[in-house]
């Protein structure tokens, strides 16, 4: 078989709308996700396609410096890859995880192409056809033009949710806190939790609460069918802290996010569950690495959602089809975007599922009148993938005990 080395690397920065405004504890997604696309052409005319969140300009300058140390290289020779880019010099002045990342999956999957099998089929086989997905409920603005609810009150919260798991058929529901005092979400939490009495929970506050208010949260939740308590507070010794107290799995996707991590994480436990972010972690496979690590430790696992397009769903999808020890619904804000940069647009939910592709590759294509379309709304509207919240002027996230926004109070600005 012929050597496909790298010839070109291509990196187009978009902008694609979301439907409403979602409000997370550092601020808002105003609208839109911003993305890095990454096309990888060989010598021998295969083109790989990888993603990375954010970045804008500033992505594609980093993958533009990339393209002259990368050229020529053997896309099968991963490892050698990863050791060239992420390399502990080149890591500790230049932070190139995630930059690896959207080359690892533009690799795998040319040679997935190259090779006629799926990438999932390079990674050990699928054991399930399709991946299971949460239903990832956030606050939100409500936009009179587009006729967007805001979702602000338990009551709204409920409603929305009803509607997503009519539309989508979900049976785990996700909800991003940090937004509101900690008794109205938890208020808004228990609401979720009486209107789908079989469906099972999770709550992410984004490390904004206070160890206190973490403790009450956590406490008053127990009864209720909760996967996980995801970064109620930030940090191991919080974390670890906060175990000897609440009686629940946590989980994390932002202090166990490498190898290093991992490891202090197993020596002194705070995290029950690992979130796998394919970009946060340098690819698919440290992920699969880290499960196995995880499996081993009797750690549990599921993916994480860092903002997706389809390109990066794929890769999801291959990861959570072939991780034998994956228990528990996967993250997607997938089902918030209106539209995407792939072929056919948005991968369908069936009963909350996704199917994993089965296609040579990642399985996915490049619609090019999308990414152009988005390509031009990223240069019009710049390149933020998180704002501040105009509707909460004075808001630091992190800082116990701070000035929290009042639900009670009706915010609702027209989208940018």
């Amino acid at each position: 078989m012929s050597v496909s080395r790298i010839s070109a690397i291509r990196a187009t920065p978009v902008t694609v709308p979301l439907e409403a405004t979602i409000l997370h504890s550092n601020g808002a997604h105003w609208g839109r996700f911003v993305r890095t696309i990454v096309e990888v052409e060989t010598d021998d005319g295969y083109v790989g396609l990888g993603e990375m969140g954010g970045g804008g300009e500033d992505a594609a300058r980093a993958f533009a410096a990339l393209a002259d140390y990368l050229r020529g290289h053997d896309v099968f020779r991963l490892e050698a890859m990863r050791y060239a880019i992420c390399n502990p010099t080149a890591s500790l002045y230049n932070n190139r995880t995630q930059l690896h990342a959207a080359l690892e999956f533009a690799c795998l999957d040319v040679m997935g192409q190259k090779l006629g099998v799926p990438v999932h089929a390079l990674l050990g086989g699928k054991l399930r056809d399709a991946v299971e997905f949460a239903s990832y409920l956030f606050f939100r603005y409500g936009d009179a033009a587009s006729g967007v609810d805001e979702v602000r009150t338990p009551e709204q919260l409920v409603a929305h949710a009803g509607a997503l798991k009519r539309e989508h058929g979900f049976r785990v529901h996700k909800l991003k806190g940090g937004v509101y005092p900690p008794a109205h979400e938890l208020a808004c939490y228990r609401a979720i939790a009486q209107a789908f009495p079989g469906d099972r929970f999770r709550y992410d506050p984004n490390s904004a609460l206070s160890l206190a208010d973490a403790i009450d949260f956590g406490r008053a939740i127990e009864d209720l069918r909760n996967d996980y308590f995801e970064d109620p507070v930030w940090g191991m010794p919080q974390l670890a802290r906060l175990k000897e107290f609440v009686r629940l799995p946590t989980a994390t996707n932002t202090v166990v996010v490498n190898f290093e991590q991992l490891a202090s994480n197993i020596r002194s436990p705070a995290v029950d569950v690992i979130l796998l972010d394919t970009t946060f972690w340098g690819g698919i496979r440290p992920c699969i690495k880290a499960a196995g690590v995880c499996e081993t430790m009797g750690l549990g696992v599921a993916v994480h959602s860092s903002g997706e397009l389809g390109i990066q769903l794929a890769t999801m999808l291959h990861l959570g089809a072939v991780l034998p020890n994956l228990g528990y619904a996967a993250d997607a804000h997938y089902h918030h975007l209106q539209d995407d940069v792939i072929v056919g647009g948005k991968m369908p939910y069936r009963n909350g599922a996704i199917a994993v592709p089965d296609a040579p590759g990642l399985g996915v294509a490049l619609d090019r009148d999308r990414l152009a379309r988005y390509h031009e709304l990223f240069c019009e509207r710049g390149g933020y993938a998180y704002d501040r919240d105009p509707g909460r002027p004075g808001w630091y996230p992190l800082i116990p005990n701070h000035d929290w926004a009042d639900p009670a109070v009706s915010l609702a600005p027209s989208m940018v």
